[in-house]
């Protein structure tokens, strides 16, 4: 499904509208790209529910089908697209945990050869001998001034020498990498926002097929049973 939206279809949802993706907040130049694939799976959800309700229509309208035979077949194309709004979900979930693994990689990179050098020795010294507590807004703070040498000193030695543990540690080195590169933090923001909204929204697609296609999944398959059992009687 390569179309583009053009008007508004008010038969379908605007929760698969692709707008939706775009109302992510941090959706701008740094991040479209990485929602590309989320917005297009949206787009096509949105596209496909149009169609079944235009197949819908087409169906009542064919006088060699009866009402019936139109809701099957009806039902026949939801099925072929919605197991493709499927993939295109399932497709765009596995891009998007493979960027977010990739962006809290990149943003928990050890600080190698920063713990060593002048001062180093000291500065974890006086960030130890601090009262407890005071550690972490410490370094906090040295990351927000962007002071590197405390920064260094600390995040890339080893952490008791800080007197913090690796997992404070670990969680301070994540908010150096964010300051340090806004747009990649940015990204990753957005990237669990799109992933957030695939999956809120993913089981929609069989609720929103079936309202196109105008019957419960139990009524079609009584139908196609009814229909199977009759055609055995034409079998030569």
């Amino acid at each position: 499904m390569a179309d583009e939206i053009q008007d508004a279809d008010t038969r379908v949802t605007p929760s698969f509208h692709p707008q939706t993706v775009r109302a992510i907040d941090g959706y701008d130049e740094d991040t479209s790209g990485v929602l590309a694939g989320t917005e297009a799976a949206f787009n096509d959800a949105y596209i496909g529910v149009g169609r079944v309700h235009d197949a819908r229509e087409a169906g009542k309208r064919n006088p060699a089908w009866t009402p019936e035979n139109a809701l099957i077949q009806t039902q026949d194309f939801a099925d072929k697209l919605t197991m493709q709004l499927a993939k295109r979900f399932d497709g765009a979930t596995a891009n998007l945990n493979r960027v977010i693994e990739g962006l809290e990689r990149d943003l928990s990179q050890p600080l190698t050869g920063h713990g060593v050098g002048g001062m180093s020795a000291e500065i974890r010294a006086f960030v130890k001998a601090l009262p407890d507590g005071q550690q972490m807004a410490f370094i906090r703070n040295a990351i927000e001034q962007g002071d590197e040498r405390t920064c260094g000193a600390v995040l890339g030695g080893v952490a008791y020498l800080s007197g913090i543990t690796p997992e404070v540690q670990a969680v301070l080195l994540k908010l150096y990498h964010e300051k340090a590169n806004p747009r990649a933090a940015k990204q990753l923001r957005a990237a669990k926002a799109g992933l957030e909204l695939l999956g809120e929204r993913s089981a929609l697609i069989f609720k929103e097929m079936e309202r196109a296609v105008g019957a419960p999944q139990a009524k079609v398959q009584q139908l196609r049973a009814a229909k199977a059992a009759a055609e055995k009687s034409f079998v030569v």
